[in-house]
C-alpha cells in the first residue's frame, strides 16, 4: 500500500470520459479482442484502467487518514471509512486483471459492492468530525471548530478524492447498463438541460422546506432555459438543490412564512462563444454576516443546528443527499458543492449584503476539457 501511494495518479477529463465510453479511443491493435464488440472492447478497456488507478488513490486515502490532522484518525467513524478504503484496496489487488469478457464481469460485480459499501462515505466522516468536536470541546471546552483550517484542508482533498473515485466506478457501472438512456455515455449526459434539472432541485428543495418551515418561497427561472450541454446531471442536480436548499431557508426565516416572502431567482447565462455555462441563485434572505464569509466553505462551520447535536437520525442514510436528509445543519452543502463544480474546470462563488440578500454563482466548463484537479 505504500509503495502504490507513491504511484502518480492519473487525472481524466469529461471528454475523455465521455470518448472512452463510446469506443473512440480503443486500440486499433487490440488482436485479442477482435471479435468482441466497440462497446465489451471498451468496457475491458475502462475496467482495466480501474485496475491499475483505483488501488493508487485508495492507498493514497488509507495512508492521509492514518496520518492526520491530529485527534481525526482515531475517532470511531473515521476508523470505519479507513477500513472501508482498505478492505477495497485489497479486494481489488487480489482481483483478477479484466482481459476478456469473464474477468471483466467479475471486476464489474466487485466495483459493484464496493460502490455501495462507500455510499455512506461523506456522512460517516461528517460523523467523525462530529465526534472529533465532541472530544476536543471536553478537552478544552468551547472550540471555535471553523477556524482549524489543517483539519478543513485534510477534508476539503478527502472529499476532492472521493468525488473522483465515485465517478470513476459510477460511470463504468452506468456504462455497463444494457437500458441506458439514448444521450447518456454512463454517467454522462450529452444534452444536459439546466433549467431541467433545476425545476427538480426546487421542487425537492421546496418540499423540505415547507415540511420545516411549513410554506416556502416561489422560484422564478430566467435564462438560456433552452440550453443543452454535454455534463453530469446527478452533480448539476446536487449544486442546484443545495444552492436553492439554501435560499429557501434563509427567506423563510428572514421574513417569516406568515408574511410576503420574495421570490427566489435564477438566472442561467450562456452564449455561443462562453468559456462556461453560469448560474446565478439571488434571494432576498437577508444575506450573510462579512464575519462568516471566510467560513461559509468550511466543512467545519454551519448557522444552523448541528445535525448530529439534533439526534436527527436520517444521517444514517447510505446517501450524501436527498430529500429524507434534515433541511440545515451537516454544514456540507456549499463545500461539497463547489468541489463537484471545480472537480471539471468549474467554480462557485458567493456574494453577500448583510440585511438583504445573497447571490450565488455556479460555473460550468461547458466544453468538458479540464482534468480532474486530484489532491
Amino acid at each position: 500500500m505504500q509503495r502504490l501511494a507513491e504511484y502518480r495518479q492519473t487525472s481524466v477529463s469529461l471528454a475523455a470520459m465521455s470518448h472512452t465510453g463510446l469506443g473512440l479511443l480503443l486500440p486499433e491493435n487490440d488482436t485479442k479482442n477482435a471479435g468482441l464488440s466497440n462497446r465489451q472492447r471498451a468496457l475491458i478497456q475502462i475496467a482495466s484502467f480501474l485496475k491499475r488507478e483505483l488501488p493508487v488513490r485508495l492507498a493514497r486515502r488509507v495512508l492521509e487518514l492514518k496520518a492526520g490532522p491530529e485527534g481525526l484518525g482515531p475517532m470511531p467513524s473515521v476508523v470505519k471509512v479507513r477500513e472501508w478504503y482498505e478492505q477495497s484496496f485489497v479486494e481489488i489487488r487480489r482481483a483478477r486483471q479484466p482481459v476478456d469478457l469473464e474477468s471483466e464481469a467479475e471486476f464489474h460485480a466487485l466495483l459493484h459492492r464496493i460502490y455501495e459499501r462507500h455510499a455512506p462515505t461523506l456522512v460517516t466522516m461528517a460523523r467523525g468530525v462530529h465526534e472529533l468536536r465532541m472530544t476536543l470541546q471536553k478537552k478544552h471546552g468551547k472550540v471555535e471548530f471553523g477556524e482549524l483550517h489543517e483539519l478543513h484542508d485534510f477534508l476539503d482533498k478527502f472529499y476532492m478524492s472521493r468525488i473522483g473515485i465515485r465517478i470513476l466506478i459510477g460511470q463504468y457501472l452506468e456504462l455497463k447498463k444494457d437500458d441506458l438512456e439514448p444521450g447518456y455515455v454512463g454517467l454522462i449526459y450529452q444534452h444536459t438541460n439546466p433549467a431541467e434539472i433545476t425545476a427538480q432541485a426546487v421542487e425537492d428543495a421546496k418540499y423540505l422546506c415547507e415540511r420545516t418551515h411549513g410554506d416556502s418561497p416561489e422560484v422564478l427561472l430566467h435564462g438560456r432555459t433552452d440550453l443543452n450541454f454535454r455534463y453530469i446531471p446527478a452533480h448539476l442536480y446536487y449544486c442546484m438543490f443545495e444552492l436553492i436548499k439554501n435560499s429557501l431557508r434563509a427567506v423563510a426565516e428572514h421574513h417569516g412564512v406568515e408574511n410576503a416572502m420574495p421570490p427566489i431567482k435564477v438566472v442561467i447565462a450562456d452564449g455561443e462563444n462562453n468559456e462556461d455555462v453560469v448560474i446565478k441563485i439571488s434571494d432576498e434572505g437577508g444575506g450573510i454576516r462579512r464575519s462568516h464569509m471566510p467560513r461559509i466553505w468550511s466543512y467545519l462551520f454551519t448557522t444552523a443546528t448541528p445535525a448530529f447535536d439534533s439526534g436527527n437520525e436520517s444521517f444514517s442514510s447510505t446517501g450524501d443527499h436527498g430529500t429524507d436528509t434534515p433541511l440545515a445543519g451537516l454544514g456540507y452543502g456549499l463545500p461539497i458543492s463547489r468541489g463537484y463544480a471545480r472537480y471539471f474546470g468549474g467554480d462557485l462563488n458567493l456574494m453577500s449584503m448583510e440585511g438583504y440578500g445573497t447571490d450565488a454563482f455556479l460555473h460550468l466548463c461547458r466544453l468538458g476539457n479540464k482534468d480532474e484537479p486530484l489532491p
